[in-house]
Order: structure tokens, then C-alpha cells, then sequence
């Protein structure tokens, strides 16, 4: 039998940190607990942020390969593991160019969303920043990286809340 779904994820998670090492977004599509999330976080984003500008943007870190791009005064970070099908000691063949590019298209289609995005754009708007990215990812795997079909049901949303009888008022 297979391992359930949420064992074989491609991305395991996808961190949004400021310079100081604040984690500003955090979304896990593999099961962590809390003490797990906080430990791995820590050693992750101090290990990015201590690394300087002309080193590689690929980190292996205690089975996961880590990617961060630095935008501004936010680093983007995923983390992906082995396939667990694969069996123990498997390698991950995940493309690290391929997530590179996955979070330069986030941080262009949170552009396109919030103008030039910042630090408190998503401090402020949290749960739209993790609508956006509900959009993008599902379970792990890249869903959609289109603008328009990814901004659409914020747009709407948008809209149908400035109406007086919206429905999410």
C-alpha cells in the first residue's frame, strides 16, 4: 500500500522571512509538530540568512533540500524531502531550478496583486497572501503558475466586498 498522500509531497514547506529572521508566512504540506516546525525553522532561516550573496542558493539540511531566493528585505524559502515511495535513503530529484523559478513566479504574481510587495503587505493581508498561495500550491504540488488564473478569485473576492450586500462583508 501506498504511504498516505501527505507523505510523498514535492514541496514540504514554503517560508517567507525578513532580514532579522522573522518568520512573516509559513505553510507546511508535511506534518510537523510544533516543536519540529520551530527548530527546523530556526536552523533553516539562520543557515540562509548567515550565507552570503555569491553562494549558491541550494542548501541540503537534515534531509531537506533547501531553496531561498532573497527578494528585497524578504527571503523566500522552500524545503522539499525525498520521495518517500521511493524507499529509505532515496535521493531528491526535485529541480532546484524549477523551484527557483516557482518562487520568483510568486513574488511576480504577488507583485501583480499588491503592487511592489513588502514585508507589511503581508503581514496585513495574511490570509489573502495564503489564498494566493492556496491558489499556487495544493498538498505540495505546484497547481497553477498563471497570474490571471491565480489573482481571479482574489479579484472577485475583492469586489464582491466593497458591495454594500456583498456577501463577504
Amino acid at each position: 500500500p501506498l504511504p498516505p498522500p501527505s507523505s510523498r509531497t514535492m514541496i514540504s514547506f514554503i517560508l517567507m522571512v525578513n532580514k532579522q529572521g522573522q518568520t512573516r508566512l509559513s505553510s507546511y504540506y508535511e506534518w510537523l509538530n510544533m516543536d519540529e516546525r520551530v527548530a527546523l525553522e530556526s536552523e533553516i532561516i539562520r543557515k540562509c540568512l548567515s550565507r552570503s550573496e555569491l553562494q549558491c542558493s541550494f542548501v541540503e539540511y537534515r534531509g531537506f533540500k533547501v531553496i531561498y531566493r532573497r527578494y528585497a528585505s524578504l527571503f523566500f524559502i522552500v524545503g522539499t524531502k525525498a520521495d518517500v515511495i521511493a524507499g529509505g535513503g532515496a535521493e531528491n530529484n526535485e529541480n532546484e531550478l524549477g523551484l527557483l523559478e516557482f518562487i520568483h513566479t510568486l513574488v511576480e504574481t504577488m507583485d501583480k496583486w499588491a503592487g511592489s510587495i513588502c514585508e507589511l503587505d503581508i503581514m496585513y493581508q495574511l490570509e489573502q497572501v495564503h489564498f494566493l498561495l492556496d491558489e499556487m500550491v495544493m498538498n505540495g504540488y505546484v497547481l497553477d503558475t498563471n497570474k490571471s488564473n491565480i489573482l481571479r478569485p482574489l479579484d472577485l473576492i475583492e469586489r464582491e466586498s466593497k458591495k454594500g450586500d456583498g456577501v463577504f462583508r
